[in-house]
C-alpha cells in the first residue's frame, strides 16, 4: 500500500532585500539632518591636535562662534548622500546575507549567521559608500575658519575631483584598512543586538505581523548603537587621520592603519585612540535611534500590508 504524499510546507513568505534597503535610505535622510553638527564636532576634536578645543559643547560654541552656526551643518550634501546610500546598501545586503544563513527547513538564523551577515554587510558598505564620502567630507570640514579664496575644495565635487587630479583614484580610499574593520565590527554587533534588544524587551520576531512603536524602535535602535564605538575606537581615529593627510605632499606621517595605531599612542597616549569617543557616543546610538525609528514603520507597513493582508 502506498504511503499518502505528504504535502509540501508552504514557503513562508520573507520581506524582500530592497524593501529594507528603501526603509534604511529613509531612514539615513531624518538621521543625517538631525545630527550633522555632532558628526562636525566629533571629527574636529579628532583633528584636533594642539587643544584648541577644550570639549564637546567648547568645540561646538566655538565653531559657531567663529564660522557661523551654519558652520555646524558643514559637509551635510555628501553626509546626507553617504547615510542615504550607505543605508540602502547595509540593510539590503544584510537581508540578502541573511538569507543565505537561514536553516532551509526552519528559515531561522542563528546569532553567529546574523554576526557574519553584519559583518559583511559592514565591510561591504565601508569599501563601496562610507571610504570615499567620509575622505571628501573630512577633507572639505579640515578647511576651518578659513576665508572663502583661501579654500582648496570649493565642494564635495570639486574636492573628490582634486583628490582625483593630486593623488589618484585610490585617494578617495584613504584610510580604508580602519574603515572596513570599524564598519564590520560595528554591523556585526548592531544587527546582532538589535534583534535582540527588539525579542528580549518587546516580544517582536520578524515575519510575525507586529509593528513596533517608534519609541520602541528607538529604544532598541539606541541600546544596540552603544557597543560598537567603544569597540572600535581606535579604527575610527586611524580612519579619520588617514584620511585627513594628503598623499600629494612629500613624507606621509601615517603610513598606514599598523603604523598609525603605536605612532598615535607613542606621541598622545592611549586616551588619543578614543579620541571622540563621547561625541561617538552622542552621534552613533542616537542615529541607530532616529533610523530604526523609520526604517521599522517602512518594514513593518510592507509586513502588515503585503505579507499579512492586514487593512491598511
Amino acid at each position: 500500500m502506498a504511503e499518502p504524499s505528504k504535502k509540501p510546507e508552504p514557503t513562508k513568505k520573507t520581506i524582500p532585500p530592497h524593501v529594507k534597503a528603501i526603509a534604511g535610505s529613509l531612514g539615513g535622510i531624518v538621521e543625517a539632518s538631525c545630527l550633522q553638527p555632532i558628526d562636525v564636532i566629533k571629527t574636529r576634536l579628532q583633528l584636533d591636535r594642539t587643544g584648541t578645543y577644550k570639549g564637546i559643547v567648547h568645540c561646538g560654541v566655538t565653531v559657531a562662534r567663529t564660522e557661523g552656526v551654519r558652520a555646524l551643518w558643514k559637509g551635510l550634501t555628501p553626509f546626507a548622500t553617504h547615510l542615504t546610500l550607505k543605508y540602502a546598501l547595509r540593510m539590503g545586503s544584510n537581508a540578502v546575507l541573511q538569507s543565505a544563513f537561514k536553516d532551509p527547513e526552519t528559515g531561522h538564523i542563528s546569532n553567529r549567521g546574523r554576526l557574519l551577515s553584519g559583518f559583511g554587510a559592514g565591510v561591504l558598505e565601508a569599501l563601496v559608500i562610507v571610504t570615499p564620502f567620509e575622505v571628501v567630507k573630512i577633507r572639505l570640514q579640515q578647511q576651518k575658519g578659513l576665508s572663502p579664496e583661501h579654500l582648496k575644495y570649493k565642494g564635495p565635487i570639486h574636492c573628490a575631483r582634486m583628490i582625483i587630479r593630486e593623488e589618484g583614484i585610490l585617494g578617495l580610499w584613504a584610510g580604508a584598512a580602519p574603515t572596513v574593520m570599524r564598519n564590520g565590527t560595528n554591523q556585526a554587533a548592531m544587527f546582532t543586538a538589535k534583534n535582540a534588544f527588539d525579542s528580549i524587551l518587546w516580544k517582536k520576531r520578524e515575519g510575525d505581523g507586529r509593528v513596533l512603536q517608534p519609541w520602541q524602535s528607538m529604544i532598541s535602535g539606541f541600546l544596540a548603537g552603544t557597543a560598537g564605538p567603544v569597540c572600535t575606537g581606535p579604527f575610527d581615529v586611524v580612519k579619520t587621520r588617514l584620511m585627513a593627510q594628503s598623499r600629494s605632499g612629500n613624507g606621509l606621517k601615517y603610513r598606514g592603519m599598523f603604523h598609525a595605531i603605536p605612532t598615535i599612542y607613542a606621541e598622545e597616549g592611549l586616551l588619543a585612540l578614543w579620541k571622540g569617543l563621547l561625541p561617538r557616543l552622542m552621534r552613533i546610538p542616537p542615529g541607530q535611534a532616529i533610523m530604526w525609528g523609520v526604517a521599522d514603520q517602512v518594514i513593518g507597513f510592507y509586513e502588515r500590508r503585503y505579507l499579512h493582508n492586514a487593512p491598511l
